[in-house]
């Protein structure tokens, strides 16, 4: 949004992506999983999706006339969206890019994604220092 809009000059925006790269790297190399989820839908989608809260009463809410005006500038969005996963994606936090159009898929492929990080992970219950034995006496067990 940034870029597009011209929130900041383009010498800060090229700062802040090496700064999330630093950050990030900061992250993994303490331990921390990091995992980006981009969630990318059509232009067409989205008008679909636009129409429909506008259509159902009980989706009013999520809609803000301001996205049409974004609507307006989708192909600088898209080419905004590239650079930013480009300049951010590492091989320690990469960037994986879901088609979201159908939410069936969308929710299969994070789970998926997700599911294979934590079985990477391989966590497990900390190991306490307890004596057993003497608990098990203290509780009247032993």
């Amino acid at each position: 949004m940034a870029r597009v809009r011209a929130l900041a000059p383009p010498e800060e925006i090229e700062r802040r992506y090496g700064a999330i790269v630093r950050f990030e790297d900061r992250l993994v190399r303490a331990g921390t999983t990091v995992v980006k989820l981009f969630l990318h839908i059509s232009a067409e989608e989205q008008r679909r999706r636009l129409l429909a809260r506008l259509e159902d009463p009980t989706k009013r809410w999520k809609f803000d006339p301001a996205d049409l005006d974004d609507r307006d500038r989708w192909e600088e969005y898209q080419v905004a969206y590239r650079i930013a996963l480009e300049r951010t994606s590492t091989g320690t936090a990469p960037w994986y890019a879901i088609p979201a159009a159908h939410k069936w898929y969308r929710n299969v492929a994070v789970t998926e994604i997700l599911v294979g990080t934590l079985e990477n992970l391989d966590p497990r219950y900390p190991e306490p220092d307890l004596d057993i034995p003497a608990l098990r006496v203290r509780l009247g067990a032993g």
